[in-house]
């Protein structure tokens, strides 16, 4: 671990990374997909929220602020959770919004119903 984090304990790089940078990584994508916008804006957000938990690992314990290896593992973390919570979110508005046509598949899926309309209703 030292390869990554110099001087900081694991506990603390964890704390920093997966409560700070993953809590907002999980508002993040949970706003995103509640706007209905697409995957791709959620995947983008990683960046900028990577960039701030490096910063607050080189404000708080004096790490090096352009380190690769670091904010590429940190970015990879904030993109699984951010993306993870964009499709969950996702995934319960499109069982909620059109219960008539889809019903949940497992936390992150919808199917379509059995008994749903196969033509739109015509007026």
């Amino acid at each position: 671990m030292s390869d990554f984090y110099a001087n900081e304990s694991l506990l603390q790089a964890a704390f920093i990374t997966l409560v700070l940078g993953g809590g907002g990584a999980l508002l993040a994508g949970r706003a995103i997909a509640a706007t209905w916008r697409n995957i791709s804006t959620a995947a983008i957000a990683a960046i900028p929220m990577a960039m701030a938990v490096r910063f607050v690992h080189f404000a708080l314990f004096d790490e090096t602020l352009l380190a690769l290896k670091p904010f590429v593992l940190e970015f990879a973390i904030l993109l699984l959770i951010s993306l993870l919570s964009f499709r969950r979110t996702r995934a319960v508005q499109m069982v909620k919004q059109y219960y008539w046509l889809y019903r949940p598949r497992g936390p992150f899926g919808w199917q379509p119903r059995q008994d749903a309309p196969l033509d739109p209703p015509r007026s």
